[in-house]
């Protein structure tokens, strides 16, 4: 109720309505704040960028608890919001601008330099209508991460999260299982959000694995593979991969054979090690 309240105020305060173009919805619910920062695990010993914060409801307590908090924020509306709330703390740091444009690299390693930061972590409440694009970008950009703790939708983190070839399974399952084990930790209803969504949402933690579950010989080749997969998901993945122009049916089907893998299977019943021996052997 407290937060309820004091959202409700700040709103009042700014003249702020949530806008729908940025995918807002403002946290309200205390105990869910409480357990993103518990299963983030957030020290003084971490550099954590937050990205967009919007009225500074997780930026508080994350402030309580970490040794360095850089919040990325593209709305210039919420950006005096966030200044005259935390502008006070040396270890508040606030960037405008889209995360998609931001050089994380550099970000993260000037201040991995201070030498009282040993870890750089994600966390934040994602706008949901550009969740996929983010997520990618924080993975295949190989940033010097230890984890990702973000809220998404709980149709979306069912997809991240599901094992490859699982029922849920889609393009990015095979992407987040290659650099991450990733886990849902904690499911949010709708009604901790004003607005409220139409929709569920869930909290995932994606530890960044040291280096990626297989090996490879051409990464990017791997993931035009399991994209190509995708594209026709109704086609087995014979088909999907000669109508992409990837190889000759008739060589796609010798491949097939030799790795003892069903000529009519679709695509996204495969493992992420399957798609690993396919990319070699046509590699």
């Amino acid at each position: 109720m407290r937060l309820l309240q004091e959202t409700k105020q700040i709103m009042n305060q700014y003249h702020i309505t949530a806008n729908k173009n940025y995918g807002q919805n403002f946290l309200i619910d205390e105990t869910i704040v409480e357990e993103i920062i518990e299963h983030a695990a957030i020290s003084k010993e971490d550099f954590v960028i937050e990205i967009g914060p919007g009225l500074g409801t997780l930026t508080s307590r994350l402030l309580e608890k970490a040794g360095k908090v850089t919040c990325i924020e593209i709305d210039k509306n919420m950006i005096s919001i966030l200044n005259n709330r935390f502008s006070m703390y040396p270890h508040f740091e606030l960037i405008q601008n889209d995360i998609l444009k931001e050089n994380l690299h550099t970000l993260i390693n000037k201040n991995l330099q201070n030498v009282s930061l040993k870890k750089a972590k994600i966390v934040a409440n994602l706008p949901y209508y550009i969740t996929t694009p983010i997520i990618m970008k924080l993975l295949e950009d190989k940033l010097p991460l230890c984890s990702i703790t973000v809220m998404v939708q709980q149709e979306v983190a069912e997809r991240l999260v599901e094992n490859p070839g699982g029922k849920a399974t889609g393009s990015i399952t095979y992407c987040i299982h290659y650099y991450t084990n990733p886990k849902i930790v904690l499911t949010v209803p709708n009604t901790s959000f004003i607005p409220s969504p139409k929709i569920n949402s869930a909290v995932i933690k994606l530890d960044i694995l040291p280096s990626p579950k297989i090996n490879v010989k051409n990464e990017a080749f791997l993931f035009k593979i399991i994209k190509c997969a995708f594209m026709q998901k109704r086609k087995t993945l014979l088909n999907a991969l000669s109508n992409a122009n990837i190889a000759e049916k008739a060589t796609l089907e010798e491949m097939l054979n030799h790795l003892h893998i069903d000529t009519n299977i679709r695509g996204e019943k495969l493992t992420l090690e399957a798609f690993g021996k396919i990319s070699d052997y046509l590699s």
